[in-house]
């Protein structure tokens, strides 16, 4: 296909795409290297990392964890839709106070952008929901423990050693030549959209990569944390992060940052699918047989998002591509 439909500019492996949620891999990673060090245990109370109290106000008693924000349990619901629409905008914007107190006058009732629509009615670690805004918290814990930037700290501990040069959260390190153009299918043609930035969601959404690169950060959780030599987690915080850490029987098995089901083939997958204005990605592993699929598009049907139509199609073609490899290798 072509990442610019207009001048007929072919994609390559080495194109750059826009990755929505499939960021929240990385963005998993990079807290789960802090884990390795002893710096927290995934059932500590993050009020005690927080310079904010972080409690769901319907259950203001009941501690909210590591564990249950990289699981999507900690009972955000994440549905203030204001600010969401809002840190969407063309190029590479800053929102002043992001992260801090940005975060707090969200989560925390009185501030600025709270809304009763933020938390759920569930106790943490009841229910999955879904929440970007929980990324970009585990983000902020990066920085807190880390003491550096997110961005730089992603950059000097995962994209440098897996030799991810081109690969940011930020639009201004790229070559604005090598990212796919987003766009949207609509009324029978295609709507160019700008190249654009989600500041108060960009540990969740902004990641651009492409599939020669991100097949070193994939090839490294196939090889329990290595990529060509170069060791970014050890074997049982891999494991750690492709199980699901509650009830194996719910519908949406999630384990800290990483997608769990056995839908396409049968056998187990570990993965994560990511859908934004002019981009869908789709990226799963089969560690039963060491075969990863990594599926890349800057188009989103805005006519069929609303439906399971796109997302049926484009499972249908990652389960052809599955098959073609099983094909190949044997």
């Amino acid at each position: 296909g072509y990442y610019d439909i207009e001048n007929q500019k072919p994609a390559t492996t080495d194109t750059l795409y826009l990755q929505a949620s499939v960021s929240k891999t990385v963005t998993a990673t990079a807290l789960m290297q802090l884990y390795e060090q002893g710096l927290f245990e995934l059932d500590d109370d993050l009020n005690d990392y927080l310079p904010f109290v972080f409690r769901n106000p319907n259950h203001p008693d009941l501690p909210i964890t590591f564990r249950m924000l990289l699981s999507h349990r900690s009972s955000l619901a994440d549905d203030n839709l204001y600010w969401i629409c809002l840190s969407y905008l063309p190029g590479d914007p800053d929102v002043k106070g992001f992260p801090d107190p940005w975060l707090k006058e969200y989560l925390t009732p009185g501030g600025q952008g709270y809304s009763s629509s933020t938390w759920s009615q569930e106790k943490p670690g009841d229910a999955y929901y879904y929440a970007n805004v929980g990324y970009s918290l585990i983000a902020y814990l990066v920085e807190l423990l880390s003491g550096q930037n997110f961005n730089e700290y992603c950059k000097e501990h995962i994209f440098r050693p897996l030799q991810m040069d081109q690969s940011s959260f930020r639009l201004r390190d790229h070559d604005i030549d090598d990212i796919a153009i987003p766009y949207e299918h609509k009324n029978g043609g295609y709507f160019r959209h700008p190249h654009y930035g989600i500041h108060i969601l960009h540990p969740s959404i902004t990641l651009r990569t492409s599939i020669e690169e991100f097949s070193h950060f994939i090839i490294a959780f196939m090889n329990g944390g290595v990529w060509n030599n170069i060791r970014i987690l050890e074997a049982s915080t891999v494991a750690l992060m492709h199980t699901a850490h509650f009830s194996p029987d719910d519908k949406y098995n999630y384990g800290l940052g990483w997608t769990i089901t056995n839908k396409k083939i049968g056998k187990d997958e570990v993965g994560h699918s990511g859908g934004y204005v002019g981009v869908h990605d789709l990226v799963t592993i089969i560690p039963e047989d060491d075969i990863a699929v990594l599926l890349f598009s800057n188009e989103l049907d805005s006519e069929l998002i609303a439906s399971k139509t796109e997302r049926k199609a484009f499972n249908g073609i990652d389960k052809a591509i599955f098959q073609k490899a099983y094909r190949i290798i044997s």
